[in-house]
């Protein structure tokens, strides 16, 4: 939903904006890695916004099988989305989805989405409360803060201490990856059911998280420039930068604002490329959005362009046809390159 129209405190509103300038040192934390940190190229996968819908249901465990069979990838990455908007959020569907990742072979990073808890207010979802709902998430998901699922379940840096084990940063080859709970609908500030404006309780979460998640950000960075590394990757379920929205409002993007101000501050310090790679729209994009010419800078309230960073948006729901195969060559002056993969029996 595009349309509706937040009405926010103006404290609400200011600490969000804080947010995004306020002080701080960054802590860079352990150097975790997704299955050793060398100069060796490698490969991974991801997927997002599946499965949608009864059909995706039951072919995902063939999805699973063909990353599996995949003799080039090493880790898989989930971008969020294990369900569609209009479906039940039951604890049921919840572990039955926890059963299939735990099908991975290799060490599986799952980036939370909005479908999974911040939507499931809706009356088709079941009504539930949605931060009861990010809750069960992070029980049935994240029971072993400070690991990755999958089978080959490895050591990653979790914010588990401050309540979002969900986001967490590792380090291999040189690149420096973060995975951090940043969601669609306005990154849950859109009222629920029945409410005209987002609730106390519902802005408290979503203050609380954004500065976690900038937090996160800010360390990876900071780990990535003393330790000298060659790039960094920012994995997150929204769509920041929607390109499928012909005249987006603010309105419907404010939440967004601290947590890009400081992906572009911290780009705009770093020494190479940053690579941001999200679902929720649905359709497969490459672009760099804070570029010179881009409307989002000045969409943001950004006071310059961010021309080393580059955005990938994954296919999914409907478009879920194929996964992202990227290869780190850490040694190349792109350092990440990627193709789509078609998946079995997809038509693509």
């Amino acid at each position: 939903m595009r349309s509706w129209r937040p009405v926010l405190s103006a404290t609400a509103a200011l600490s969000l904006l804080a947010l995004a300038v306020s002080a701080g040192s960054a802590s860079a934390g352990p150097r975790a890695a997704g299955a050793g940190s060398d100069d060796t190229p490698f490969t991974f996968a991801v997927i997002g916004d599946m499965p949608y819908g009864d059909a995706e249901i039951a072919d995902f465990p063939h999805v699973i099988s063909q990353i599996n069979a995949d003799p080039d990838v090493t880790f898989v990455s989930h971008l969020g989305d294990i369900k569609n908007g209009s479906t039940e959020c039951s604890d049921a569907y919840f572990q039955m989805v926890k059963s299939d990742f735990d099908q991975f072979k290799d060490p599986l990073v799952y980036t939370v989405g909005d479908n999974e808890w911040t939507d499931c207010h809706r009356p088709n979802n079941g009504s539930y409360n949605p931060l009861e709902r990010l809750a069960k998430i992070r029980q049935v998901f994240f029971a072993r803060p400070g690991f990755t699922l999958g089978r080959h379940s490895v050591r990653v840096a979790s914010q588990a201490d401050e309540g979002v084990p969900e986001n967490v940063r590792y380090t291999r080859a040189g690149v420096a990856f973060a995975a951090v709970d940043v969601v669609g609908s306005n990154n849950s500030m859109e009222p629920w059911t029945g409410n005209t404006r987002p609730t106390p309780e519902q802005t408290a979460e979503v203050l609380a998280r954004t500065a976690s998640v900038i937090e996160s950000i800010r360390d990876t960075f900071a780990s990535a420039r003393r330790h000298h590394d060659r790039a960094v990757a920012l994995m997150m379920q929204a769509d920041m930068f929607d390109p499928t929205v012909s005249d987006p409002s603010y309105a419907d993007y404010y939440a967004f604002q601290p947590i890009v101000a400081a992906i572009a501050r911290e780009s705009a310090a770093f020494h190479g490329p940053v690579y941001l790679f999200n679902g929720d729209s649905h359709l497969y994009q490459s672009d760099q959005p804070l570029a010179a010419g881009s409307p989002w800078p000045s969409f943001y309230h950004l006071t310059g362009a961010v021309p080393n960073l580059h955005r990938i948006t994954v296919d999914g729901s409907k478009n879920a046809k194929d996964y992202l195969k990227v290869t780190v060559r850490p040694h190349s002056p792109q350092v990440l390159s990627w193709t789509r993969v078609p998946l079995a029996g997809s038509g693509s």
